[in-house]
């Protein structure tokens, strides 16, 4: 019984394996198609002078509570260089502590100083992001409207440098870059700026370059009114909504344009538990946007291109749970092969790994070597750990996420940190608790030991540096859970 049990987990273990080079596959040809188009910097797109009449731009600003970087984004928006008639800002503010009262001070302050800005206060948070986007959009007068989250402070040109590719009467949606201010805040932010860098300066290039879908990121971006309401408007069945609406204006016949050279400043979660929360919601609600986007696109009359595309990165996010599989699954694999010789298992075990870790990290390898990034060195090798350490919650959000619509929208805490800076002393009021992912991890963290214990044993010592990342990751991370818990 014992015996068959095993086998059957090291079958499950092995298509897992198979299943993620996939994944690494893709990597491997996102870099190399990345790497060509390096030899022909620049687009079109970015270079269009401005009309001389400009057009009306709002710009909206959904808030809810972030009293450390409220005012710092309102002063950002009011200093966008773009004509007072012709510029609009609308807080969406749906807020439940003080940072409403910081904002109606600043508000008051720039329209005295002739900024067309108002303050929208809804009487509940209905739909959430989404449904303040809505709202806003219903009052705006704007023929295009631009987008920041809390913690973005785009640049005075901005919008000089975004709505010139709206030229193109096609185009629905401009997005930007995203640059961190705090990269070097701590290993943590360091290790999310790795892993965020290639998603805009290799994904999305290579996507937009190719003709291929690619998606609004919720913030430092720019809409065609008409492209929203084309697609449907905002909505909140999934937890995503700036991903679903990218889609659905896709697949309406909207053409989208990235600008790499447009960065605007962001924050990254200096708190693990803010990295983990925002990495939840990110991986639910991709899910649920493919099991509502899908089933209509792959119906379309598309090149079969965008629709293995589209399908590589709905899906992208099941790599949590496969990692989480092959995590579980390794001590019994490992123990149905005791019998099988070193090169036997060499056969079978180094091209899986090599098509799968090997391809990965080329593909962030890639990414920092081409940015320079020599002091991130130390976050490239703790990459893969803090992964397998947060794989089995962020895994547990994938699930709910293929059986459930819509959710909580769980708000990332910022706190207005750049460089290295210290957290203010309120910071405790916005954190979140981690105590039932440290005893998670805690008994993830004892099972992880048992192949290390069983190679070990085995005296197999060339297993030993792999069957070690699972225990390091864990214990990383509880680490830092346990640092944090202190510090509230």
């Amino acid at each position: 019984m014992i015996h068959s049990l095993t086998h059957i987990c090291a079958v499950i273990h092995f298509s897992a394996l198979g299943a993620l080079s996939l994944y690494g596959a893709h990597r491997l040809w996102l870099l190399a198609c990345w790497w060509r188009q390096r030899a022909t910097p620049g687009t079109p797109d970015a270079s269009r002078p401005l009309a001389e009449a400009l057009p009306l731009v709002t710009v909206q600003l959904p808030l809810f509570n972030e009293r450390f970087v409220a005012e710092r984004l309102l002063d950002a928006a009011a200093a966008l260089d773009w004509p007072l008639e012709r510029l609009e800002i609308q807080v969406l503010d749906d807020s439940t502590d003080d940072t409403s009262e910081l904002i109606a001070l600043k508000v008051a302050k720039l329209r005295a100083e002739g900024v067309d800005i108002r303050q929208l206060r809804r009487g509940n948070r209905d739909g959430f992001k989404a449904g303040a986007l809505a709202e806003g959009m219903a009052q705006a007068r704007g023929e295009f409207l631009a987008i920041f989250d809390a913690d973005f402070t785009p640049a005075p040109d901005f919008l000089r440098r975004s709505v010139p590719s709206f030229a193109d009467p096609r185009v629905g949606m401009v997005q930007s870059r995203w640059a961190f201010r705090n990269a070097e805040h701590s290993l943590l932010t360091g290790v999310q700026a790795l892993l965020l860098g290639p998603h805009f300066s290799i994904e999305h290039q290579v996507r937009f370059r190719r003709g291929l879908f690619f998606n609004f990121n919720g913030t430092a971006g720019v809409w065609r009114r008409r492209a929203i309401e084309a697609a449907g408007g905002w909505q909140a069945d999934t937890v995503t909504e700036d991903l679903d609406l990218s889609y659905r204006a896709q697949l309406a016949g909207w053409r989208f344009v990235y600008l790499d050279g447009n960065a605007v400043p962001s924050e990254l979660p200096v708190t693990l538990a803010a990295f983990r929360s925002q990495q939840q919601r990110w991986a639910k609600g991709s899910v649920q946007t493919a099991r509502k986007i899908l089933p209509r696109l792959l119906r379309r009359d598309l090149p079969l291109a965008v629709k293995c595309e589209a399908l590589s990165h709905l899906l992208a996010n099941l790599c949590w749970v496969l990692g989480t599989v092959i995590f579980l699954t390794l001590y019994p694999a490992i123990v149905s092969r005791i019998g099988v010789g070193p090169w036997q298992m060499l056969r079978l075990d180094l091209p899986l790994f090599l098509a799968t870790s090997c391809a990965i990290l080329c593909y962030f390898f890639a990414h920092q070597a081409a940015n320079r990034g020599a002091g991130r060195w130390r976050c490239f090798l703790a990459l893969p750990m803090i992964c397998i350490g947060l794989g089995p919650s962020v895994s547990l959000s994938v699930l709910s996420g293929m059986w459930r619509r819509g959710g909580f929208f769980e708000r990332t805490p910022k706190f207005g940190i750049a460089g290295k800076g210290a957290l203010p002393k309120e910071a405790a009021l916005y954190r979140q608790s981690g105590v039932p992912y440290l005893v998670m991890n805690g008994i993830l963290f004892c099972y992880a030991l048992l192949p290390l214990l069983f190679a070990y044993g085995q005296r197999t010592w060339y297993a030993l540096p792999l069957f070690a990342l699972a225990p390091c990751g864990f214990l990383m991370v509880m680490a830092q859970e346990a640092r944090e818990l202190r510090a509230r």
